[in-house]
């Protein structure tokens, strides 16, 4: 569009790929948010001053904040969003559906009244019946919200819902509504104009998500009927003529699996994260849109001008561990390879990138297209296998999981589809042979460097035959003997792992490509890629990561310390900030108790006691800041405590 862009920044993202495409960027401020990027007011001297005519606030911060859209109107500089009025009744929930409801848009039953007092929000929890859903009245992102399933643990889950909703968006109002158990997660993409024209463009399904926050996003939404279709799209443009709204917007809905009846849960004023699925299915790029709206342009196309062309899917990925109730993770980029063939990747950060742990943990979006959903389904298997990331932990390998889910192949699905499947999501997975093999090659057959460099001080324990090498990797031994010139048969190597010998050979074909031939009447050739990070193999071979433990020691026997039990030592789970301490030394507690409150990257961890005992220990303050694994509480068992 010939448009010159200005970039902001704070000091953690002063080498960010934003930054570096810019054609001009300045620096805001300190890493945290709170110094940088919701300094509405150094973002707007910054804009006076390169002369811009526009600010695009993306996804996130100020995007949703109508303070900071009327003070860029107000300024004279064309902001590319909604009127700050629109975001202002639709950015609180409780204004917001009182406006659907007189706009005939149906909303779930639930208490959005102006009483915050415990007492009262108590009380209406159980009046509309457990579980129910605790929701910060300002925001989105699934941030602050949590569901309570009893009165029992009503008063934590609300303290923990008002702690995250007043450090993420700055205000602890919360509305309480019904819990629907097995509900699908349907969004509406609607635009409007300023000359009261707007059109939908189709729904999207995001029923897949963790911590209520999306992780797969689908369009169109599978199994719907055309009628419920219209119907929703009908609803959503009624939604945003209520509030005379002026560009992207998403209405989400709610919908009840069984009676297939929806309700309103709120309307994102900006443009959302997985808005690429719904560029591919209509060929609309809805920035560009975005762009000639804000600049006075009527809508380009009238609703039935809108089409829908197969079925595109997008996986978020993330830096975090899935077996970890997906925690977030956080640490540089060491290696990324990206899939072949036909694929989107939006993504901000390239190999040598820090991902931070002051920001949302996204790594990129993968997106996929096909004729069909299980076309789409087969193209993002595909790109999911070929992609490769080493360093933080990621949820690739979880993603791929899914997508391979009966269940979810079979689609739709809904918003309990995680923990209803979750032991057959999380199901251990047993190392092949075959790539216990490729790892322990790579361990000493000479050629790359960057392999050998890590390990070369490996201490392996050798036997008889000189040249043999032990490792333990991931609690197998492994013992590797080169083949000797005087043997019958090719040159390589004889892998033994457990009672099984395997003859392979093997070559460097790049600093991490590796080809291994084992031979025999069973032989196979495998091409892997194999990249050493701290005490891991990362073994990427036919579409599957494997993450390797290589232990740097191996011992003969049990001698030495016995290793401190874990049971009644409650550790940081990742690298956090202790927001409170609810237990003093001398304390007797409970099994499930609440001892210490934890929050990184906007997100708050509760800290239970694992058993009853009494606190013998307590390592950790308010305030202060603990690595992963750093000691919180000391539990001791209560036939020890006097």
């Amino acid at each position: 569009m010939g448009i010159r862009t200005v970039a902001v920044y704070s000091d953690a993202d002063a080498g960010a790929q934003h930054v570096m495409l810019a054609d001009e960027a300045y620096r805001l401020g300190p890493a945290a948010a709170s110094e940088s990027y919701l300094k509405g007011d150094e973002v707007l001297r910054i804009a006076r001053e390169c002369g811009a005519n526009a600010i695009h606030p993306g996804y996130g911060f100020l995007s949703e904040s109508p303070t900071f859209a009327r003070l860029v109107q107000d300024a004279g500089i064309g902001f590319v969003g909604p009127p700050a009025s629109a975001i202002e009744s639709m950015g609180s929930k409780r204004v917001s559906k009182q406006i659907m409801l007189a706009a005939g848009v149906p909303c779930v039953p639930g208490y959005h009244g102006p009483d915050q007092s415990p007492a009262r929000l108590a009380a209406e929890a159980e009046q509309i019946g457990f579980p129910v859903l605790i929701k910060p009245v300002h925001g989105g992102g699934g941030k602050g919200m949590r569901v309570s399933r009893s009165a029992s643990d009503f008063a934590d889950e609300l303290a923990a819902s008002q702690r995250e909703a007043r450090k993420s968006f700055g205000n602890n109002d919360v509305l309480l509504e019904r819990w629907l158990e097995r509900p699908r997660h349907i969004e509406v993409q609607v635009f409007a104009d300023g000359h009261g024209a707007c059109v939908s463009l189709s729904e999207r399904d995001c029923s897949v998500q963790r911590r209520h926050q999306k992780i797969i996003e689908e369009a169109p939404a599978p199994e719907l009927s055309e009628d419920l279709r219209k119907e929703l799209a009908d609803k959503a443009v009624a939604a945003a003529k209520a509030v005379d709204y002026v560009g992207a917007g998403t209405v989400e809905f709610i919908m009840d699996t069984k009676t297939r009846q929806f309700y309103f849960m709120e309307m994102n004023t900006r443009l959302q994260v997985e808005h690429p699925v719904t560029e591919l299915i209509t060929g609309v790029d809805l920035v560009q849109w975005q762009l000639l709206i804000a600049g006075g342009a009527p809508l380009p196309i009238t609703q039935d001008q809108v089409q829908r062309k197969g079925h595109a899917i997008e996986a978020r990925i993330y830096a975090e561990r899935p077996e970890a109730n997906f925690l977030p993770d956080a640490g540089r980029l060491v290696h990324v390879a990206t899939p072949s063939g036909q694929y989107r990747l939006d993504t901000g950060v390239v190999e040598g990138d820090e991902v931070s742990s002051y920001y949302d943990p996204m790594i990129a979006k993968l997106v996929v297209h096909g004729q069909t959903r299980n076309d789409a389904l087969a193209a993002l298997d595909r790109a999911l296998g070929e992609y490769q990331i080493v360093g933080p932990s990621t949820n690739v390998k979880f993603i791929q999981t899914v997508v391979n889910h009966p269940a979810f192949k079979a689609g739709p699905v809904e918003t309990s589809f995680i923990p209803t499947h979750h032991d057959e999501l999380f199901k251990p997975v047993e190392t092949p042979d075959e790539v216990l093999v490729q790892a322990a090659l790579s361990l000493v057959h000479p050629g790359t460097l960057e392999i050998r460099d890590v390990w070369h001080t490996l201490h392996s324990r050798r036997f008889t035959d000189s040249a043999s090498r032990t490792f333990h990797v991931c609690d197998r031994a492994i013992t590797v003997r080169p083949r000797t010139r005087h043997e019958p048969g090719p040159a390589g190597y004889d892998v033994t792992i457990g009672g099984a010998t395997y003859a392979a050979t093997c070559a460097w074909q790049s600093p991490t490509e590796l080809v291994t031939h084992t031979l025999g009447a069973h032989g196979a050739r495998h091409v892997s890629t194999v990249v050493a990070h701290h005490e891991h193999l990362h073994v990427f071979t036919a579409g599957t990561h494997y993450t390797l433990h290589v232990a740097r020691a191996v011992v003969d026997d049990a001698s030495g310390p016995a290793a401190r039990g874990t049971t009644g030592t409650l550790r940081a789970p990742m690298p956090s900030t202790v927001v409170d301490v609810r237990v003093a030394p001398g304390d007797a507690v409970r099994e499930g108790q609440v001892c210490v409150v934890l929050e990184s990257m906007k997100m708050e961890m509760i800290i239970r006691a694992d058993r009853d005992g009494t606190v013998g220990a307590l390592g950790v303050a308010k305030g202060q800041v603990v690595a992963e694994g750093d000691e919180l509480v000391v539990l001791e068992p209560e036939a020890e405590a006097e």
